[in-house]
């Protein structure tokens, strides 16, 4: 068949080109870069919403603090009125006895609840180091994206450029019939309308030629196709 070493070269550079158009339109659209801030701003949310967290934890730490405190001075004043000798009488001294103990049951659960709060902020805070890792590690891809995708796009188009120019070449030296029928394949098969017969297989659908469909081949001198996906095979 004349002309086909040809048109598998050219197949070649056309699956090329395609590969770049696709890439280039990958680029272009930003989806890459979309998702790299997408990632980022949704990683830049959980560590606002942590710190908050931690935020809030310290004012109610806080709180607990100066109510834990509150009460224990409260304590000591009434344990002073107790022991002092300025309250003689038994009735009022049982009710001060009494007062202490609640503010004593009443401190004991502030403490408590500090303590909870306090191991609540120290499993946060335990978290708060690999969101930020992994912040800045999103952030730092979003500037690469940013950055590589012009210098990219270039090299895009100076490859499109330099493989068109070499299809111009060969499509000169290709029969005008069968570089027809190579165009509507490539359009009805994916992009691949020729491919290379590599010991009795089609490399367009990877399927073994039976016997009597390679003998066949062989001894044709026009158009060769593959049995069963019909596309130009070029026997190596």
């Amino acid at each position: 068949m004349k002309g086909g070493e040809e048109l598998l070269e050219l197949q070649r550079l056309d699956l090329t080109v395609d590969r770049l158009e696709v890439r280039r339109r990958e680029i272009e659209s930003g989806e890459e870069l979309a998702e790299a801030r997408r990632r980022a701003d949704e990683i830049e949310q959980k560590v606002g919403e942590l710190r908050l967290a931690l935020d809030s934890i310290g004012r109610e730490e806080k709180r607990l603090e100066n109510d834990i405190a509150s009460v224990e001075l409260r304590i000591q004043a009434e344990q002073k009125r107790l022991y002092d000798g300025s309250v003689a009488n038994p009735k009022e001294l049982s009710s001060i006895q009494a007062e202490i103990e609640s503010l004593g049951r009443r401190k004991s659960r502030l403490e408590d609840e500090e303590l909870g709060q306090m191991e609540h902020r120290e499993d946060l805070e335990s978290k708060l180091p690999p969101l930020e890792k992994e912040l800045a590690e999103f952030r730092q891809r979003v500037d690469e994206v940013e950055a590589s995708a012009t210098s990219e796009l270039g090299e895009i188009a100076g490859t499109l450029e330099e493989r068109r120019t070499a299809r111009g070449s060969l499509v000169s030296a290709i029969d005008e019939e069968l570089l027809e029928l190579y165009e509507d394949l490539r359009a009805q098969k994916k992009g691949v309308g020729a491919a290379a017969l590599t010991d009795g297989v089609c490399q367009g659908c990877h399927e073994k030629l039976s016997a009597m469909a390679l003998d066949k081949l062989k001894r044709t001198d026009g158009v060769r196709r593959c049995e069963y996906c019909r596309r130009i095979l070029i026997l190596q």
